[in-house]
């Protein structure tokens, strides 16, 4: 949905005195964060919700009768036929993961720059976008470090052909869930300054982006440039310096030099996670 529709849905009354708010939420996708918001909204009936439910909220609920109805009926699957006013996928694990948090981590399955964002708690995210269910800047900071990256190019797929072979693609199983963080996740100290360290370097980052995406009393043609994208793709000494301070902090926490290459980044992080699988075989 469009921000004019949404917000005519969003003002329209029930009988039930229900809030179409409820099952009407902002949607992102890649191109909202690697470009600028494109302000679009979903209909969403959550994992469950009954018919005799879902209709209460009148606006909405006709909205998807109409539209979506005719195309579900049509499908093979019975239970996307029989279920029409709930999404395909309602991803049950994972909206319950993230329902404690006020926040989470996003990154685009297929981006030129591997970006990690923060989205509010009620923020759709499409079907594109890779979700981690945490909300402190440390696992934000880890998972933008340059250490991260590295890996993440070494164990992606390409998508596409073009002059440089295609696109990173992040994939969960291969990128994120066999990189070796400094311990496992969730077992962090708190209190160790070296996370601490991770975790303000991460906080500066995303408030300098932040403040150089949206810019006060800049033009829409202005803002139209200032996009993730050609932040990354320019990278100012402001930005390179931000991203030197994290990547020295993740350093820190393996107890690694500063100076190593890309090639000693990959070979240390590759004998780490084969003596941690090791560890755990025996």
């Amino acid at each position: 949905l469009p921000d004019s529709l949404a917000g005519k849905m969003l003002a329209s009354p029930n009988p039930s005195g229900k809030l179409n708010s409820d099952v009407i939420r902002p949607w992102v996708n890649a191109s909202d964060l690697t470009s600028r918001p494109n302000g679009m909204w979903v209909i969403d009936f959550g994992v469950n919700m009954p018919l005799e439910k879902a209709a209460l909220y009148e606006a909405p609920f006709e909205y998807v009768k109409a539209l979506v109805k005719p195309i579900r009926d049509q499908v093979r699957r019975k239970g996307h036929r029989e279920k029409w006013w709930l999404f395909g996928e309602t991803r049950p694990g994972m909206r319950a993961s993230l329902a404690p948090l006020y926040r989470y981590i996003v990154t685009p399955r297929v981006a030129k720059h591997r970006l990690f964002v923060w989205l509010g708690r009620e923020v759709i995210p499409d079907g594109r976008l890779y979700t981690f269910a945490r909300a402190d800047d440390y696992f934000l900071g880890m998972l933008q470090s340059h250490l991260h990256e590295v890996w993440a190019l070494a164990t992606s797929s390409r998508h596409g052909d073009g002059s440089e072979g295609g696109r990173p693609t992040y994939n969960n199983t291969t990128c994120f869930e066999t990189f070796p963080f400094p311990w496992p996740p969730g077992s962090e100290p708190a209190s160790d300054p070296r996370v601490e360290a991770i975790a303000q370097a991460a906080r500066e980052i995303v408030e300098q982006r932040d403040a150089w995406l949206n810019p006060p009393d800049a033009s829409e043609a202005e803002l139209k440039k200032r996009t993730l994208t050609n932040l990354y793709n320019e990278r100012p000494g402001w930005l390179d310096l931000a991203h030197r301070k994290l990547d020295e902090a993740v350093l820190d926490a393996y107890d690694w030099p500063h100076d190593l290459s890309d090639e000693e980044i990959l070979g240390r992080l590759l004998a780490l996670n084969l003596e941690r699988a090791t560890r755990q075989e025996g």
